[in-house]
């Protein structure tokens, strides 16, 4: 229901996509993955559809599932399964942002408790980047939707899973459009739709703003123009710029590591050792604000990040061998 640049285009349009991540799996990770998609809005027909199948494999991949839906369905399936059930489009996504801002915060000399973080996007990315973002330290996450920032008692254009996110950021409770909640920003971070920031926000940030422009394939605002207006480093989902977020930087790894102990869950602590793997890929002297973030084709980060993972698996309890 959720095809990157599609959207809900069924599961017989939704399969080559799969096919597509399947192969990813195998060439990036060795992991022999099995395309299935299932012809149901329904989130407890597809909960019950998957936990008949689910003794057959050692993890799953949830993919392209539009929110809330989403939350509800890796919840409860983790809640009837021994293995880890992963929604890429949320927490493979997030460990990569993560990994970006680590560095992107060393580029410009700023920590991660002490910026304004402000997101436009509430859907599956955008929730989980917010919420790990503060499992990584971040105090101040404004989140930002079609009708401005998200804030506790916000009347409007509210469901059960921006409640959550409500009562969980804003801490200094600013309203109004996401112009306005941009002023003194230092991290804008964008998974929405094309041309939504223009200059004018840009210059209103705080010096050395970064800025991910994560919308595909036209991005919030184009790299030239955030770094016209003053942005110090700029990142987007395209690989004709640099610093692109690629999530196939992230779930080989991250399932490699898991599979390799048998990992009976992929848990906060084992995706947050995921991003400093990756982060950590580029030596500190080696940073620039035109390369915050390694290549998909670098060999190194699926053993760095695989390695990370299972160890993480291992100190929090949940590796099986």
């Amino acid at each position: 229901t959720a095809v990157l640049g599609l959207g809900d285009i069924g599961p017989d349009a939704a399969l080559p996509v799969m096919e597509g991540k399947s192969i990813l799996f195998k060439r990036f990770a060795d992991i022999d993955a099995f395309p299935i998609c299932i012809n149901s809005k329904d989130s407890d027909e597809i909960v019950r559809t998957a936990s008949l199948i689910l003794s057959s494999f050692g993890g799953v991949n949830l993919e392209d599932i539009a929110a809330p839906r989403c939350f509800e369905i890796e919840k409860k399936l983790q809640e009837v399964s021994d293995i880890p059930i992963f929604h890429d489009d949320q927490h493979g996504t997030a460990v990569i942002v993560l990994s970006g801002i680590i560095n992107a915060l060393k580029v410009v000399g700023k920590k991660i408790a002490d910026v304004k973080i402000v997101m436009s996007g509430a859907g599956a990315a955008g929730t989980a980047i917010c919420k790990f973002l503060m499992s990584a330290g971040a105090k101040n996450v404004i989140m930002c939707d079609r009708s401005g920032a998200i804030y506790k008692g916000r009347p409007e254009h509210m469901n059960w899973a921006k409640e959550e996110l409500a009562d969980l950021t804003n801490p200094n409770g600013e309203k109004g459009s996401i112009g306005d909640v941009m002023k003194g920003a230092d991290v804008f971070l964008g998974l929405s739709g094309p041309g939504i920031i223009d200059q004018e926000m840009v210059k209103g940030m705080a010096p050395k703003a970064i800025i991910f422009a994560m919308a595909n394939p036209t991005p919030e605002i184009y790299p030239d123009e955030a770094i016209a207006a003053g942005a110090a480093v700029v990142a987007t989902g395209r690989s004709d710029y640099p610093n692109q977020i690629n999530n196939c930087l992230g779930f080989p790894g991250i399932f490699r590591g898991a599979l390799d102990v048998r990992a009976s869950v992929i848990n906060e602590e084992m995706k947050l050792a995921a991003a400093y793997a990756l982060a950590g890929l580029i030596p500190d002297e080696e940073l620039r604000d035109d390369r915050i973030i390694t290549e998909v084709m670098d060999d190194r980060v699926v053993p760095a990040i695989a390695s990370a993972v299972a160890e993480a698996a291992r100190k929090t309890g949940v590796a099986r061998i």
